[in-house]
């Protein structure tokens, strides 16, 4: 019996709840086989392009939010298991439209990696205001990994050659991710980045906080709506990705690639 075997019969989890789902599985699948389709020129390239952007985009979010969910389970809420969110299965998700649906739309309309709120965690359950943090910490930082982690790829394998509109979708996706992170670590109210810093207020900015968390999301298009604030965010977004080493024209050929209905 594995460790995990044991923890599961303890806690009365079913070991199914820590297995894949075969939706994320196939979304998997979905983003390997776009990718070699897009790599050996196979049908429509530009199809191709799409499928590899949001399969790669969807299975962020399923990370993402399989981060959040292991980290409370860690800290003492079990709950998500018999919720199913370990299993990265998006469809388990609380807000499926705002999780899946309405980021992939912002994707290929704005090319912004539009954070979503999914996975409800049990905050009662879980002791000390250092855990409630890490607990919103994580799916941020599984972000800031992700395009870490395609930065190395994109720059250890573009001079070797290959496709342009492989390493365009490569690069979009990493670009999705640094939006994403900064999105994510904004200290809007009901965001992960307003959640870090929420279980630190005091009792009456507490309170505030909580009757503005439900609209977190219309803050946070307000905010990006506003020229000034607008601004200074696609700023530091640019100056993010030009850091890492991003070529604008890269992720930029992979945007207009993946709108294949305008082509």
């Amino acid at each position: 019996m594995t460790p995990r075997d044991a923890e599961s019969l303890v806690l009365g989890v079913p070991r199914a709840a820590f297995r894949p789902s075969p939706v994320f599985l196939a979304l998997v699948a979905l983003l390997v086989a776009s990718a070699v389709s897009t790599w050996q020129g196979i049908g429509n390239v530009r199809l191709a392009v799409f499928g590899f952007v949001v399969s790669g985009w969807l299975v962020s979010l399923c990370l993402h939010e399989y981060a959040h969910a292991v980290v409370a389970y860690r800290s003492g809420d079990r709950g998500v298991a018999h919720r199913g969110y370990l299993t990265l299965n998006p469809l388990k998700y609380s807000h499926p439209l705002l999780s899946i649906a309405l980021p992939v739309v912002v994707v290929l309309l704005g090319g912004i990696g539009l954070p979503g709120g999914a996975v409800w965690v049990d905050r009662h359950v879980i002791p000390g205001r250092l855990r409630h943090t890490l607990v919103s910490l994580a799916g941020p930082a599984t972000n800031v990994l992700f395009a870490l982690v395609l930065v190395v790829v994109l720059r250890s394998g573009a001079s070797g050659g290959g496709p342009v509109e492989f390493w365009a979708a490569v690069a979009l996706l990493a670009f999705l991710q640094v939006t994403a992170s900064l999105l994510n670590l904004l200290p809007v109210p009901g965001l992960d980045g307003g959640n870090m810093i929420q279980p630190w207020l005091t009792a009456p900015y507490r309170r505030m906080y909580d009757l503005f968390a439900p609209y977190g999301f219309i803050l946070l298009f307000a905010l990006l709506w506003n020229p000034t604030i607008g601004g200074w965010f696609f700023t530091a977004v640019f100056a993010i990705g030009d850091l890492l080493g991003l070529p604008p024209w890269l992720y930029a050929t992979g945007l207009d690639l993946i709108r294949f209905w305008q082509g």
